[in-house]
């Protein structure tokens, strides 16, 4: 059985052989998905995601300020959170 560690920091070692089964290098990212049966599947993500950077056209004439991004963010999550109770 392969065990990881939790620090006080919320982070969790992964062993050295399920990084090197999965490929997983420093600073990579991994995608952890909640199953219904409670399991935790921890998945490699593969693809560059920067480099998905303006392949899809925008509508807008201008990009997004700060605040506008902070008010979407919010108003996403508050949408999530009613959905949740």
């Amino acid at each position: 059985m392969l065990i990881g560690t939790s620090t006080a920091k919320g982070q969790i070692t992964i062993p050295k052989e399920t990084r090197d089964r999965l490929g997983l290098n420093p600073g990579d990212r991994v995608n952890l998905v909640h199953e219904a049966s409670g399991r935790i599947t921890l998945r490699p993500i593969k693809s560059d995601f920067m480099a998905m950077q303006g392949i899809l056209k925008s509508k807008r004439s201008r990009p997004l300020t700060i605040r506008e991004m902070d008010e979407a963010v919010g108003r996403a999550l508050a949408a999530k959170y009613r959905r949740c109770k």
